[in-house]
């Protein structure tokens, strides 16, 4: 796992962001991180959302006023942490991956809605493409709080996995992320539903023996890795089954592999953004 020593925080001023600036502090404080506190002013607003404080519509005078704001921002909340205060005029998705690759970010945490075209396009388009694009892990929060149970640092974390090689490193990084933050570690993988006539003694005999292949895929995997971890084998639907364990087991972080998520499971877009989506707590792709 590579040392978390910069983490970017997209900043739009709105609710969702405010929530999740807690969180910023208490894992830049974990891993002694800076924090880029980053606004980007899409240029195509032609009325600036309320809420930043903004009023003009000129890209110079609009970057000029969100920095100015930018600038008051968590002023009480961020000392004592090393912040940086960035703005930036463009498309939000490749201004956020372009200065996150360019300045090596370890982390990148934000939000899955804003505020007015922000709010529009965060979980369509803004975060598809950071999670596509970027190469460090990213963070995403939806805030739900009628059933929310995640802490500012996660005390326990469901990592779901797959079977394939790929998970090796995806399971050593969330090890490695767990002991850093002194959280336990579960993982989970899950196998489809073979039949709809589960009423059937022989159709539930064959989705046992489904899962019981399924858990020695997986216990040979940890074994030729060296890994000892707890592991699950849940029988579902993939974003379903995996935000449904994350309720049972009261997680506080939900660790997934873009790579690995996107071939055996299906297209990342499916699964990955519907488990960031329907998730009772913060999902972290590596």
């Amino acid at each position: 796992m590579p040392p978390i020593k910069h983490i970017v925080f997209p900043f739009d001023f709105s609710e969702p962001c405010i929530r999740m600036a807690p969180m910023v502090r208490t894992v830049a404080e974990k891993f002694g991180a800076k924090v880029t506190l980053l606004s980007v002013n899409p240029t195509l607003w032609t009325v600036p959302p309320a809420g930043t404080g903004v009023t003009s519509t000129n890209v110079a005078a609009l970057e000029a006023e969100l920095k100015h704001n930018l600038d008051a921002a968590f002023q009480k909340e961020f000392a004592g942490i090393e912040v940086e205060r960035v703005v930036l005029s463009g498309d939000p998705a490749i201004r956020i991956t372009s200065f996150s690759e360019t300045k090596t970010a370890g982390l990148v945490m934000m939000p899955t809605h804003g505020f007015g075209v922000f709010r529009g396009l965060l979980i369509g388009s803004v975060t598809s493409k950071v999670l596509h694009d970027v190469k460090s892990p990213v963070w995403t929060a939806v805030h739900h709080p009628e059933h929310e149970t995640s802490a500012d640092l996660p005390r326990s974390i469901l990592c779901a996995v797959d079977s394939t090689e790929e998970s090796k490193a995806l399971i050593r990084w969330a090890c490695e992320f767990a002991c850093k933050i002194g959280a336990s570690l579960k993982l989970l993988h899950v196998v489809p539903v073979i039949s709809d006539w589960m009423a059937l003694p022989g159709e539930r005999e064959l989705q046992e023996s489904v899962r019981d292949e399924g858990y020695k895929q997986m216990k040979a995997l940890l074994d030729s890795a060296g890994l000892n971890v707890p592991l699950r084998v849940a029988v579902g639907k993939i974003s379903e089954t995996v935000t449904e364990e994350a309720r049972r087991e009261r997680a506080d972080l939900i660790v997934i592999g873009r790579g690995s998520l996107a071939s055996p499971l299906g297209r990342l877009r499916t699964h990955a953004y519907a488990i960031i989506q329907s998730s009772p707590c913060p999902v972290l792709s590596v």
